[in-house]
């Protein structure tokens, strides 16, 4: 039986999604979660060392977030209009979230701030449309763009690399990978001289991440396609560390995506979505360096194949980050341990506290 969006609902008063984050980053409370089953432990985030072991390799996503957030007016009626950038097409072309009333191709821009104009070329579903600048908007973005924050998150950063992680260097999402933003250089530094490997993988977090889930999305197992990579130097050390004995923590759903779907190419499956990634049987293959592309929707029923341990923030209902520890952990173990992350406080989503699925 197909898994359903309903049955990953749960109930979140207002007061639990956290509009500020926590100072220092590793001061955010940690939920452990086993999935063998046991009490739930609640610690502080900067206590993650005692749960993992030399030999270990973290594994964090470098995506860096864009300012992608752009304010423009219609050329014809000075109608207000604001533009998510979501995936760069080429230096002139972009697929953005469009807010606007009736935004059809042909209609013209003005970008604020900025002296060029831009073209909706063409319309897709919902808000989302392709865009055309007069000129690359990309050497303009750190001044007049903004920070995308979700739409949850209503106070303003008062410093934006605050939505940013501390190894973050590759441009290119539009949204940060939260389950990071919770290490410091510090907290890096303990766990490199306890033996944890550090090992960096990118994916672009796009509209695969952070766009609602759709029933037919269910079905077909596909998200939108996302930008990802693993380095040759990652996948070998990767597979060092399982060959070893070792570990494999993916910090962040993106990151879990990645060494999904680097092990489904080291299956030769390189059509990375729907049914192609639920075929195989075997609990674990070598993972292999890509560059491209990946549709991958984990949801019950997929065979974890790379990830040994998680870390994670709290994901909104219904959405495909819930239903990947959802396969990861269990829906009722993990629907367990929000229950018990609301009794005790827990802050939610992106700015909020984090888990730890072992």
């Amino acid at each position: 039986m197909e898994p359903r969006l309903e049955d990953y609902h749960y109930d979140l008063p207002p007061e639990f999604i956290a509009q500020t984050p926590i100072e220092p980053r590793d001061a955010s409370k940690l939920l452990v979660i086993r999935r063998d089953g046991g009490d739930f432990e609640h610690r502080t985030f900067r206590e993650l060392p005692e749960y993992l072991r030399p030999g270990d390799a973290l594994v964090l996503n470098q995506t860096r977030v864009i300012p992608a957030r752009l304010h423009a007016r219609k050329a014809a009626t000075g109608g207000a209009v604001e533009l998510l950038l979501v995936e760069r097409h080429t230096d002139l072309r972009w697929l953005a979230l469009v807010g606007g009333k009736r935004m059809r191709v042909g209609t013209r821009l003005e970008i604020l701030g900025a002296p060029l104009g831009a073209e909706i070329v063409e319309e897709q579903e919902e808000a989302l449309r392709v865009v055309t600048f007069s000129e690359p908007i990309e050497p303009h973005l750190d001044a007049i763009g903004e920070a995308p924050l979700p739409p949850y998150i209503h106070h303003k950063l008062e410093d934006p690399e605050r939505y940013q992680t501390v190894y973050a260097r590759s441009p290119g999402s539009a949204a940060a990978p939260t389950a990071g933003l919770h290490f410091t250089p510090d907290l890096l530094l303990t766990l490199r001289d306890q033996g944890i490997k550090i090992i960096t993988c990118t994916l672009h977090v796009g509209l695969g991440t952070f766009l609602p889930v759709k029933p037919e999305q269910v079905l077909s197992k596909r998200l939108h396609a996302e930008h990802a990579e693993l380095s040759p130097e990652a996948a070998r050390t990767l597979n060092e560390t399982r060959l070893a004995g070792g570990r494999i923590v993916a910090v962040g759903t993106t990151s879990v995506r990645t060494l999904e779907t680097a092990a489904l190419h080291a299956l030769g499956v390189t059509d990375v979505g729907g049914d192609n990634a639920y075929t195989d049987a075997c609990p674990w293959k070598p993972v292999s360096a890509f560059s491209g592309s990946t549709q991958l929707f984990i949801m019950p029923g997929f065979r974890f194949r790379a990830v040994d341990v998680m870390i994670t923030n709290f994901h909104l209902p219904q959405s495909s980050l819930l239903m990947l520890v959802g396969a990861f952990a269990g829906r009722e173990r993990i629907l367990e341990a929000y229950h018990a992350a609301k009794t005790h406080g827990y802050r939610f989503y992106s700015l909020g506290d984090a888990c730890l699925i072992l």
